[in-house]
């Protein structure tokens, strides 16, 4: 595979010195949490972390298929706080464990044509690395890191992937109080899930601003994004939230709402369009129902909604059908049931999609049921059963997707 590997010289020295914090971090003690007198022995009581996890996918389309077993390692070390300071690196690496890997990953060249996308290329890279600064309210990191908000719907780390994304920045969060919470995050790197050949210089701003009220919480933000490549590309998003729960009876409802306006502008196009979520649910004693509706608007049929530094694969389906959303736009509505079941979580999710601008071409975009259960054990381990089957309609490919896996974390 074309894409990153130990045998470059700047990540085998990260690998090895990786390998030696986790070594030694594994005979440390347990105060990482307590401030340290001296810088030393904020080193010397960091704590080290391994997380593996083994998964098999498959891929069955109309056009093509892909199968794909793959090992993704993690290992961090972070250090203790010293005068409000600490640091934190972490390293990930996907080897393909059987087989060819009969798969394409576009982004990062491989096998390109050949296969259908499973989006988990070999690579090593460094996935976080940053020094944080913490006092009271304020937590303020520099460096690569992990930032989400708005449960992933506009800025997540895409988890699911092999490959986490993650962003090159600063990001100072500050809580006024119990109830007033305020974010900034300046992004000059997105480091996406197709290995770093894939990643994008970028001059991004995240401004997100949450309040809990008794009844729910307000979130206001906004999104502006800019790719660093000398090309006019602006990509701004306005928007609020609100989010939440209330007993009526012995059953808690659920709500919830959101509303964004867009603006997408390049040298040559000037796009505008609307985002919209409505969801309500109940929680009963064995089974959690919501019904969501949730539409991605469209300029005149031209241009979609877009959300780039989303964690996709959480929304709109499992079966990745809509990481992209069509000129026309999208409408999901979803029924989702969860509950538990022999220790473990069980989801059924339905999805039914359209256009948001119809015509005679495009109007119903298919439906999906996405299945899955998931266990924990004691130890740190768990296991998981993934299933997408998304039937397509407007020109779109049948798509059925499988997973099945297992990781552990010490």
């Amino acid at each position: 595979m074309s894409a990153q590997t130990v045998n470059h010289p700047i990540k085998k020295s990260i690998l090895a010195s990786m390998v030696g914090l986790v070594c030694a971090g594994a005979t440390m003690g347990q105060a990482h949490g307590a401030e340290q007198s001296s810088i030393t022995s904020a080193l010397k009581e960091g704590s080290a972390a391994v997380n593996l996890r083994l998964r098999y996918e498959d891929v069955d389309q109309d056009s093509n298929d892909a199968s794909a077993l793959t090992l993704r390692t993690m290992l961090n070390y972070t250090t203790a706080s010293y005068k409000g300071f600490s640091a934190k690196i972490e390293v990930e690496d996907t080897r393909i464990v059987l087989g060819e890997g009969d798969y394409t990953v576009g982004p990062s060249g491989y096998n390109v044509g050949q296969y259908s996308v499973i989006a988990d290329p070999e690579h090593t890279e460094l996935d976080q690395g940053y020094v944080q600064y913490q006092n009271e309210g304020l937590t303020a990191r520099l460096g690569r890191q992990i930032i989400t908000m708005d449960g992933h719907r506009f800025v997540g780390h895409v988890g699911w992937r092999q490959d986490w994304q993650t962003f090159d920045g600063v990001n100072v969060k500050y809580a006024a109080s119990k109830d007033l919470t305020m974010q900034y995050a300046y992004l000059s790197q997105r480091n996406r899930i197709f290995a770093d050949d894939a990643d994008f210089d970028s001059k991004d701003h995240l401004l997100n601003v949450a309040y809990s009220t008794p009844y729910g919480k307000l979130v206001g933000y906004s999104y502006l994004l800019e790719i660093d490549n000398d090309t006019e590309n602006a990509l701004d998003t306005y928007g609020f939230s609100f989010n939440g729960g209330t007993k009526l009876a012995d059953t808690s409802v659920l709500y919830g709402m959101e509303f964004a306006t867009q603006t997408s502008e390049t040298a040559t196009t000037d796009f505008d369009a609307d985002y919209l979520m409505l969801q309500a649910g109940v929680k009963l004693e064995a089974v959690t129902l919501k019904l969501g509706y949730e539409s991605l608007g469209s300029d005149d049929g031209q241009y979609g909604f877009a959300t780039p530094l989303a964690t996709l694969h959480k929304f709109n389906g499992w079966a990745d059908t809509f990481l992209n959303t069509p000129a026309q736009g999208l409408v999901d509505v979803s029924v989702t049931a969860t509950g538990k079941l022999a220790g473990g979580a069980w989801s059924v999710i339905y999805h039914d999609f359209s256009a948001d601008e119809e015509s005679s071409e495009v109007d119903d975009l298919g439906s999906e049921i996405d299945l899955s259960y998931v266990r924990k054990f004691d130890g740190g381990y768990s296991a998981g059963i993934k299933y997408a089957a998304y039937s397509g309609d407007s020109g779109r490919q049948d798509t059925d997707k499988l997973w099945i896996w297992t990781s552990a974390s010490f």
